[in-house]
């Protein structure tokens, strides 16, 4: 594996080994099953008020308060945050930046974005393909991507919505453009063809936001909150995740700076139907204490402590998030779509691979195994967990 390969292997749309090749799981390569998740399952709303908790143990530092989006994906999560912020900080000039390699999941983000520009004019949101090491700083590592740097400032005119959606809108051709893909030749996995940054801001606001706007010159002021929702596929080893995504993101904290991370726990029912078809599985290899003490290793300074490491209890980590349903749809004959859209959601969650996944389809029984799982428990949930790392003020 190159470095570059091995930088954004760590993101959402991670393969597994070379050896796997073509065949291996991509959350890239299944857009349907993630569609499917998020519309049937509520984990971007938990999400999204999980990362509520430490919105309010932050204080804007410099000229804006500073927020990165570490995986974007359709942008209901980060809309949710940006809700809540301007709950709390309705007057705060705001630098949003979010990270997001898949193009289709930019077009969603930002056709939520006009309303939050209404709501909150004194924002900037920055939308970059660049790998984790990266992206915080908007500036690629290499000179020749540097080079190859596509940046698009685009302030929006007018005051509404609407007139926010019509030129965000205009931006497909930008987006078909430079937010294309290509296949890391060692891993199978996407990286970007060429890096890039979209920065949109209202006009109007212009004289306030100048002294947030971001350069291509590059952005060295620190994120007062990252937000880093299930960054990296489950399966990989804990340095690889803290070598490619959660130290880098840590480094990019600003004093009194919280990065909250969120993963998978398993040990819930969407885990009993994973075990009704493959009793081995065991997709959670790495939790949030051995990922903690990993990240202290790493940038813990004896002589100089600039993080403190806040794995939490349970009652403070784990939080529940549940497939849609309603109460008639699993008290008594339960109905074949929201049986599949059950099994989506495990297999999703789980991160089974295509291949294992067509032979237990061939095989059968994951219905059934599906249905008494949901009448055991009345419906169908999951946990995830979280932990925190800031950044000391002093």
């Amino acid at each position: 594996m190159t470095a570059d390969d091995g930088k954004e292997a760590a993101t959402a749309v991670v393969g597994v080994s070379a050896a796997q090749g073509k065949q291996a799981f991509r959350f890239f390569d299944n857009r349907e099953k993630y569609l499917m998740f998020v519309t049937t399952c509520s984990e971007k709303s938990a999400v999204a008020a999980r990362a509520g908790r430490e919105i309010a143990a932050i204080e804007p530092s410099g000229s804006a308060l500073r927020l990165f989006d570490a995986g974007v994906g359709d942008g209901t999560v980060l809309c949710h945050v940006l809700r809540d912020l301007h709950s709390r900080f309705p007057h705060v000039p705001w630098l949003v930046v979010g990270k997001e390699i898949s193009m289709e999941d930019v077009r969603l983000t930002l056709e939520k974005l006009p309303d939050r520009f209404h709501e909150h004019p004194e924002m900037v949101v920055v939308l970059t393909n660049l790998y984790y090491s990266e992206a915080p700083w908007l500036r690629p590592h290499k000179e020749e991507a540097i080079r190859d740097l596509q940046w698009l400032t685009m302030p929006l005119d007018g005051n509404t919505s609407h007139a926010f959606g019509d030129q965000i809108r205009a931006l497909q051709p930008f987006l078909a453009e430079n937010w294309q893909v290509r296949r890391s030749a060692s891993t199978g996995n996407p990286l970007y063809a060429r890096p890039a940054v979209l920065v949109l801001y209202r006009r109007d606001r212009q004289f306030v936001l100048d002294p947030v706007l971001p350069s291509r010159e590059g952005y060295d002021l620190g994120f007062d909150l990252v937000v880093a929702s299930q960054p990296y596929r489950s399966r990989m080893p804990a340095d690889f995740k803290l070598r490619n995504v959660i130290a880098p993101l840590a480094r990019a904290l600003a004093p009194g700076g919280r990065m909250i991370t969120i993963q998978s726990y398993g040990r819930d029912p969407g885990m009993e139907i994973i075990h009704k078809i493959w009793p081995e599985a065991a997709p959670f290899k790495t939790g949030r204490g051995e990922l903690i003490d990993a990240a202290r290793q790493v940038l813990a300074q004896p002589q100089d402590p600039a993080f403190d490491f806040l794995a939490l209890s349970d009652e403070e980590s784990l939080f529940r998030y549940h497939l849609h349903t309603l109460p008639s749809e699993t008290g008594g004959s339960i109905g074949t779509s929201t049986l599949l859209a059950a099994w989506n959601a495990a297999i999703y969650v789980a991160q089974i691979e295509d291949e294992r996944l067509q032979e237990a389809m061939t095989r059968g029984g994951y219905l059934d195994a599906t249905r008494e799982v949901l009448r055991q428990h009345g419906g169908l949930w999951f946990l995830d967990e979280s932990f925190v790392i800031e950044r000391r003020r002093n």
